[in-house]
């Protein structure tokens, strides 16, 4: 952990702006704005999914911002999702930045109870980052899930 004495003001905004990126994402994908958190991605973005941490190989791996629209659109078959973001570092170099965070992404299935589900994924996001017209966007985002649960949900 480094100790910050003085940020920088532009530093400071830097980091406001993709904290306030990371949240769009979350929020978008809770909105089910597709087209939302598409725009949060550079045009030739790189978007890989472990669904093992551990893996050496992604599950999926996409390239470009038109090859989300699929991976988005799939939250649509669940009733309801949440998804609470926790710590993230951010790694500033100039119009460029690295980071990692957290999220705890719940997922409500749409079965009728008692077949109702609750699948809670712990998932770690490690993420490049480009500034390009004055703000940031994901170059690269990996998408991590470290454990999931799925237990019956009540109504």
């Amino acid at each position: 952990m480094s100790a910050h004495t003085q940020i920088p003001p532009q530093g400071a905004a830097d980091r406001l702006a993709i904290r306030e990126l990371v949240d769009a994402y979350a929020h978008c994908a809770d909105r089910r704005d597709a087209k939302g958190q598409m725009a949060l991605f550079t045009e030739d973005t790189r978007f890989l999914v472990f669904m093992d941490a551990t893996a050496a190989e992604p599950t999926q791996e996409l390239h470009g911002r038109d090859s989300l629209a699929p991976v988005f659109d799939n939250l649509n078959s669940y009733q309801a999702t949440t998804h609470f973001n926790g710590q993230s570092t951010i790694a500033l170099d100039g119009d460029r930045a690295t980071g990692e965070s957290y999220c705890l992404a719940h997922h409500i299935s749409r079965d009728e109870p008692p077949q109702r589900t609750i699948m809670i994924a712990a998932i770690r996001y490690l993420d490049q980052f480009v500034k390009r017209d004055g703000n940031w966007y994901f170059a690269e985002r990996r998408l991590m899930v470290d454990w999931t649960e799925t237990r019956p949900c009540s109504p």
